[in-house]
């Protein structure tokens, strides 16, 4: 059965789209920690990231390393910090988050709420400094 990631890449789950191309694809995470939380994934469906291939594996680096940087042109923010958890989705991922602070990249703590014009203005931003 396809994971969540698989529906969205496939367009039968809508996203706030930040890039693709023909192994990776990004867009914002619906339960942002900050504005600009974006996650990227492989277009493969892998379960955990250290599954991947090697290939893939760098991949998947470089081109979370290009979103980055549209995001850090986007966002106000110290840095853009990587995390990899990988429990929630069966789907190796990133999570790159805009932070000013060590307890902004916390995902015990509550999520922020943005309405769909903020993710779409957020998205567009980021997407039109995309490298």
């Amino acid at each position: 059965m396809p994971s969540i990631f698989s529906k969205i890449i496939s367009g039968q789950i809508p996203s706030y789209k930040i890039a693709e191309d023909e192994n990776y694809f990004s867009f914002l995470d619906i339960a942002p920690l900050t504005k600009g939380h974006t996650l990227v994934i492989p277009k493969k469906e892998v379960d955990y990231i250290f599954d991947l291939d090697n290939e893939t594996y760098l991949g998947l680096m470089n081109f979370s390393k290009r979103v980055a940087v549209a995001i850090k042109k986007s966002i106000d923010c110290s840095r853009v910090s990587l995390q990899v958890i990988g429990l929630e989705v069966p789907h190796a991922h990133v999570h790159l988050i805009p932070i000013n602070t060590m307890s902004d990249c916390n995902f015990s703590k509550p999520k922020i709420k943005l309405r769909d014009e903020e993710f779409i203005e957020i998205a567009n931003s980021i997407s039109k400094n995309f490298i």
